[in-house]
């Protein structure tokens, strides 16, 4: 399949470039906050304008020259974006006028020999476009004015002139095979340098200050031939501890990620060990349905390691998360790169278990066979009577149970058949679905 143009939106902090990306995907998926610097790391959409597919890469504001950290990380993955680019929309406020900023960001954008498109944002009312004249003077070509926020100006003309030697989209389209990994855990888990590593390149901002990824970022990687979708989220940390606003929409936006991906690989710190949050981040994959492994990072930290110490580990991890056995566990440093191709591999395996299903007549055999092996206990005189047994579903492998009384089927005995049916057909990675649904003994003949 061709790739599909990518274009780049740059500019400086607040001049609306999130909310040009969100009217443009036609969605929220970029936070927008009044606060500047919001958006820190490059972030992907694919959009479609007149039938014809791109991408576009939402970055943070830029300020070249500033010696902050975070901003001169910010600024390095702009200009990556550039360098990834086809093209690049250069977002400025109409309402502030031309900025110093701007002559800086022009100058640069200038070097980069790529075609350039200079939208002026902000002109939400006929007397704003007077403004628009003022941006001749970045030499970037005839500005356009639009109004990100209402959608009205020259978004249209500015799409039509962006897209015009774009292809048209034909139809086809090949089937998606990608499985989608979000990468989830506690603030400064280490995901972003798992995230890094694995693509051999600074694609996320990584640093020690908590919070830093704010958005839930996806990149595509190819390992043995086959594509994955490594999701980097923002980490999740207790809701008391978490701020109303910019904080809480990324922390909504993480737990998203979990609904929306494949399998979830949840990021502990080897040297603190597994903590309630983890627990409650476990809690919120498995209640999604979704794959989970089980990644203790920062193992080189480790001192004194010997032969049994992953083993100790791993037992300390079954008596914290028994309701997790099911759920592989890998030892790992995004730091010496110990182990990372393992993510691929079981990840992998746990999308197989996910997707598996289990032929019916194959499923009631087992089901008949637990039953005699450990009949429930009768309450009240009354006894429980699995008749039936029908898978209904897959991610997560979903089976329905029909009973004689639903009410008989206790907790305790619904995890015995659970792990009966892991015993038999594996479900490595994946939590189970068990639902009840009543059934007289009569209607079961029929």
């Amino acid at each position: 399949m061709k790739r599909k143009p990518i274009v780049a939106i740059v500019g400086r902090p607040n001049v609306g470039k999130s909310t040009f990306v969100n009217r443009l995907v036609g969605s929220r998926n970029s936070i927008v906050d009044d606060q500047p610097g919001v958006t820190r790391d490059r972030i992907y959409f694919e959009v479609e304008w007149q039938n014809k597919p791109f991408t576009i890469i939402d970055t943070g504001g830029i300020i070249p020259g500033d010696e902050d950290d975070i901003m001169l990380s910010i600024f390095d993955q702009a200009k990556i974006a550039c360098e990834e680019a086809d093209k690049i929309i250069f977002l400025v406020d109409g309402k502030d006028g031309v900025n110093p900023v701007d002559y800086d960001i022009a100058n640069i954008l200038r070097q980069s020999k790529k075609s350039v498109i200079l939208a002026v944002n902000k002109l939400d009312n006929p007397e704003s476009l007077m403004m628009i004249n003022d941006f001749y003077s970045l030499a970037l070509g005839e500005p356009i004015g639009i109004s990100a926020l209402h959608g009205s100006g020259g978004v249209g003309d500015l799409l039509d002139l962006l897209t015009e030697d774009f292809t048209t989209e034909n139809g086809e389209s090949e089937e998606n095979s990608s499985i989608k990994i979000a990468i989830v855990g506690r603030p400064n888990a280490g995901k972003s340098s798992i995230v890094n590593a694995l693509l051999n390149e600074d694609r996320v901002i990584v640093s020690d200050v908590s919070g830093t990824t704010r958005d839930s970022i996806d990149s595509r990687i190819k390992y043995k031939d086959k594509e994955f979708i490594i999701v980097d989220t923002a980490g999740i940390r207790k809701k008391a501890k978490v701020d109303y606003g910019v904080e809480k929409f990324a922390v909504d936006r993480a737990i998203r990620s979990i609904r929306d991906c494949d399998v979830a690989l949840l990021v502990i710190d080897a040297t603190e060990g597994i903590s309630d949050q983890d627990k409650k981040i476990s809690s919120i994959i498995t209640e999604a349905g979704k794959g989970l492994i089980i990644a203790i990072n920062k193992w080189d930290l480790i001192e004194d390691k010997k032969s049994n110490t992953i083993n100790q580990f791993d037992k300390k991890l079954s008596n914290d998360i028994p309701f997790l056995e099911f759920a592989p566990k890998i030892y790992i440093s995004a730091k010496t790169k110990q182990r990372l191709n393992q993510i691929f591999d079981k990840t992998e395996k746990v999308y197989t278990q996910c997707t598996k299903r289990v032929s019916t007549g194959l499923l009631n055999k087992i089901i008949k066979e637990l039953y005699a092996l450990n009949p429930p206990t009768s309450v009240k005189g009354k006894r429980l009577k699995l008749l039936y047994a029908t898978q209904a579903g897959v991610q997560p492998p979903t089976f329905v149970l029909f009973t004689n009384n639903g009410e008989l089927l206790k907790d305790h005995y619904k995890r015995y058949i659970e792990n009966k049916l892991r015993e038999a057909f594996g479900f490595y990675g994946t939590p189970i679905r068990i639902n009840v649904r009543e059934r007289s003994e009569k209607e079961n003949k029929k």
